[in-house]
């Protein structure tokens, strides 16, 4: 017999450590306890319905309850429930998932190493850029530029690399020689210049950075496409032009991490297919199981992976878990959901069109100052005067009270300071994407009121 909430609320405070999260005030309220989820719903132990705007933490692509997953997740683990990839040896899932996996990503790109995790992905980075230009003779070139306000993880590199001020005074962050520059948010950060000429000036910063500490000692630049946990913040469309420009021009390796951003969510498989990137590394996760199964990688492009093979030796580096069969299979199903089911054509040919138009028209609320998004992806920024784009005092919370109306009105979306933001399940119907505007609105108008009470 299933336990009440207030029954999983009591353990989940006497034994469960949460990621993410204030503790003192998580006991004091109590947890939400999903139970099931079906579609683009979650369903809490109280009986509430939830349209999940967020797909979990951006990851659950296919949407939740495919039943077809689970089969091949039991069929796997009842056939080979688990073995490593270590000491010269491999499985059918993980050779099928990774020969299907050159097959979706960027053509250049065809090898994977495998992980549990985008932080382990992002780990991974560090470890194979370091490794690849040790490889060249060239072990001086250590430092990874990031950017701030980025999230790339974590574990201690992922979120060294990530430029979270709040993550780096925990931990005695950032690990040494990964430095950052200013992220291309020009709504809060572009002043009077337009998004075009922002975009050039804090690409040049990289220009500027690799300059400053030497090309010599400068082994790669990482971002996501699209900054995800930063607020969905979408770069001016000279932005990556300029970055690709920097990075060949100076030699240095373009490392796109694509675990928000990967497997559809833009409408096209990845990140770096919309911007029409080519990146020396890819790190993946998320979207690649949409979920299911604890699963993520590096895409390894073929003149880096090269290097690796001819010069680099042994590459210390891997994890007990990393090629899960079950996960492999399971990733592999998902790959072909995706593609066989049409998921990402239609969000980029009808679904992300749609909530686009849809989620701008949400601009003319008062409490709306920007709207940004592309295919399922979006965020409302929430200011306190919209002519002079000035942002609500800290204090007042703003984003955070809209989460939570939202929530009690049965939408899902996160806050990211005042960002709110949404990464739908990519089946989302037009239907659900009214449903969600609807929703969305109304948790505006009552944070409208709330603010103002407050």
């Amino acid at each position: 017999m299933a336990l009440s909430t207030a029954q999983y609320q009591e353990l989940d405070n006497a034994h469960f450590l949460h990621p993410f999260t204030d503790h003192k005030q998580l006991h004091q309220k109590g947890a939400r306890i999903i139970e099931s989820a079906e579609g683009v719903y979650l369903f809490d132990s109280d009986g509430n319905r939830l349209l999940d705007a967020m797909a979990g933490l951006w990851c659950v692509n296919v949407g939740y309850g495919r039943k077809d997953l689970a089969e091949v997740a039991k069929n796997q683990i009842e056939q080979l429930p688990y073995y490593n990839s270590f000491f010269q040896t491999a499985h059918p899932p993980v050779i099928e998932l990774s020969s299907l996996l050159a097959e979706v990503t960027p053509d250049h790109l065809n090898r994977v190493f495998l992980t549990n995790s985008g932080s382990e992905s992002n780990d991974t980075v560090v470890r194979m850029v370091r490794h690849y230009w040790q490889s060249l003779g060239q072990p001086e070139k250590q430092v990874i530029i990031s950017r701030k306000n980025a999230y790339h993880g974590s574990t201690m590199a992922g979120a060294s690399l990530g430029g979270m001020a709040a993550m780096h005074a925990q931990g005695g962050l950032p690990i040494p020689d990964i430095v950052h520059i200013n992220q291309p948010f020009w709504y809060l950060e572009g002043g009077d210049l337009s998004p075009e000429e922002f975009g050039k000036k804090v690409a040049s910063e990289l220009e500027q950075k690799i300059e400053e500490l030497g090309e010599h000692r400068v082994a790669a630049f990482i971002a996501e496409p699209i900054q995800g946990a930063g607020g969905v913040i979408v770069p001016p469309e000279t932005y990556w032009p300029e970055i690709s420009a920097i990075c060949q021009r100076y030699q240095i390796l373009l490392v796109a991490d694509e675990v928000i951003c990967g497997f559809g969510r833009t409408g096209e498989w990845f990140g770096s297919d919309y911007y029409h990137l080519k990146p020396d590394l890819m790190a993946i996760a998320k979207g690649l199981s949409s979920g299911y199964l604890p699963i993520g990688g590096v895409m390894v492009a073929d003149h880096v992976s090269n290097v690796l093979i001819e010069e680099g030796g042994e590459f210390f580096h891997g994890m007990t878990y990393a090629g899960h069969p079950a996960a492999c299979a399971v990733a592999t199903a998902n790959i072909k959901i995706l593609r066989d089911e049409g998921i990402i054509d239609n969000v980029k040919e009808h679904t992300g069109p749609y909530l686009q138009r849809r989620w701008r028209e949400l601009a003319d609320h008062p409490l709306v100052g920007e709207v940004r998004g592309v295919g399922f992806l979006g965020a409302l920024q929430l200011v306190a005067d919209k002519a002079r784009r000035t942002p609500f005092p800290h204090e007042k919370n703003a984003g955070m009270t809209c989460r939570d109306i939202a929530t009690r009105n049965g939408l899902v979306m996160r806050a990211v300071g005042d960002s709110m933001i949404i990464s739908p399940p990519l089946i989302m119907t037009t239907d659900q994407i009214d449903d969600l505007v609807t929703l969305a609105r109304e948790a505006l108008d009552q944070t409208q009121a709330a603010l103002k009470a407050a």
